[in-house]
């Protein structure tokens, strides 16, 4: 049994050192250097598009020195680099994070900026897109949040050189939500639930009156209200159809 312990020992010895080891290296891995060598490090590899490795030099530098001159724009730079990466449960937490401790930095409309650029981009599905899949029908949470978060910009930061891009933004947000509703509109005709797909797209027409989802969701309460005998608000909805498109 001794000789069994005295095998053993060794290996065991020797696991365990090659794990600290490991655990040493990865501890390591961001060199002991003062804050404005890692802050331009950081710089270099976000300008060189290395995000990853920006945001483990940004991380280091965010647990070492949570306070010092460089702690806002460390978090600021680590929200980008998050966003790049598609990590988009650590942007929008760095985000919350950044807007709560620092509501009156003259960055909070960048934050705000940045958190609806990270729902949009949490909406968007790379793999449908290259493929040409229709994804009109996916739940549009994360499309609505941003265009939650894009108004809020505008309404809190109309002076932000944010403003632009971002009501660029809800237009194209605004058409996803528009399609998304109409969708749901065709998805209850299909299956008979005509006052279903009337009150949809009667929402439709309300709420997006502006998008090419105005003439089809027309079309659709003239037929739902004509199907359930509802003569007259069919002929308001064809009226109105007629009013906007000529061709009918």
């Amino acid at each position: 049994m001794a000789k069994k312990r005295s095998v053993w020992l060794p290996l065991t010895l020797a696991l365990a050192l090659a794990a600290t080891g490991c655990s040493s290296t990865k501890k390591d891995e961001v060199p002991d250097e003062p804050p404005e060598v890692l802050y331009q490090d950081a710089q270099t590899q976000l300008q060189a598009g290395n995000f990853i490795r920006a945001a483990e030099l940004l991380e280091a530098m965010d647990s070492r020195y949570p306070f010092g001159a460089y702690s806002n724009q460390v978090q600021l730079d680590l929200i980008y680099a998050y966003y790049k990466q598609d990590d988009t449960a650590r942007a929008l937490a760095n985000i919350d994070r950044f807007i709560r401790l620092n509501p009156n930095h003259p960055s909070v409309d960048y934050a705000q900026y940045m958190r609806g650029l990270t729902n949009m981009a949490t909406d968007h599905n790379f793999f449908q897109e290259l493929l040409n899949i229709d994804r009109t029908d996916r739940d549009p949470a994360y499309a609505r949040q941003a265009f939650a978060d894009f108004r809020q910009l505008l309404r809190q930061y109309p002076d932000s050189v944010y403003v632009a891009d971002a009501r660029a933004r809800m237009v194209s947000l605004k058409n996803r939500l528009a399609k998304y509703d109409l969708a749901v509109a065709n998805f209850y005709m299909k299956r008979g639930a005509w006052l279903a797909a009337a009150n949809r797209a009667k929402f439709v027409v309300q709420s997006y009156p502006d998008t090419d989802t105005l003439r089809p969701a027309l079309k659709v309460m003239a037929e739902a209200y004509n199907t359930l005998g509802l003569t007259e608000m069919a002929n308001n909805a064809e009226a109105v159809l007629r009013a906007n498109f000529s061709a009918g």
